[in-house]
């Protein structure tokens, strides 16, 4: 890792996690295969700073360290890449064993439970399906209707002022490590 850490992906500890290598990678890799609209791919990192901030609106009881979940809800991403959910299920079970592994080393680093709660995860998985949806309709060229299909249509409240803007992965790092560093501050 750029930090210096050696991780081994195939028995992580948690003592191998560090916030800037997680940044750092998440703003450089794309999602949607990089098949998004504007001069920025958009980054795992910048869909993560989003699914925290519709989970914070979703759930606004919900405490900190949730929030904290829900922004590290792809942070395996920065060393495994960010793969399509059909290619996901040809690689089969192996891919989700070593997403769990990683997961679970990142969130002791940062004192949250190995494995996030069921109902968490699932409330975690609503706000990224409502990430999904307004990237599909912002940047992905997909119609309302279509999206509506894929995604379910979003409570327009949830949504309300938020837009996609695609940034260069320096200034999103730096996003991400920030507001990282705020919520850790918080709990």
């Amino acid at each position: 890792m750029l930090s210096g850490r050696r991780l081994d992906l195939l028995d992580p500890t948690p003592m191998d996690i560090e916030i800037e290598d997680i940044a750092h990678g998440l703003a450089f890799v794309a999602r949607w295969n990089g098949q998004t609209q504007g001069d920025f791919a958009y980054s795992v990192a910048e869909h993560s700073l989003l699914v925290e901030q519709l989970f914070a609106r979703m759930y606004p009881s919900a405490p900190i360290k949730w929030r904290l979940a829900a922004l590290l809800h792809d942070a395996p991403e920065y060393v495994i890449g960010d793969m399509i959910s059909p290619v996901k299920a040809a690689v089969g079970p192996s891919y989700g064993e070593l997403d769990d592994r990683l997961t679970a080393a990142i969130h002791l680093r940062f004192g949250l439970p190995a494995a996030t709660p069921k109902r968490i995860k699932a409330q975690i998985k609503k706000a990224d399906k409502v990430s999904a949806w307004m990237e599909a309709t912002q940047i992905a060229g997909f119609s309302v209707s279509e999206s509506n299909k894929l995604f379910g249509r979003p409570d327009p409240t949830v949504v309300e002022g938020l837009n996609i803007r695609l940034r260069p992965p320096v200034e999103v790092r730096n996003e991400y490590t920030a507001r990282h560093e705020e919520l850790l501050a918080k709990i």
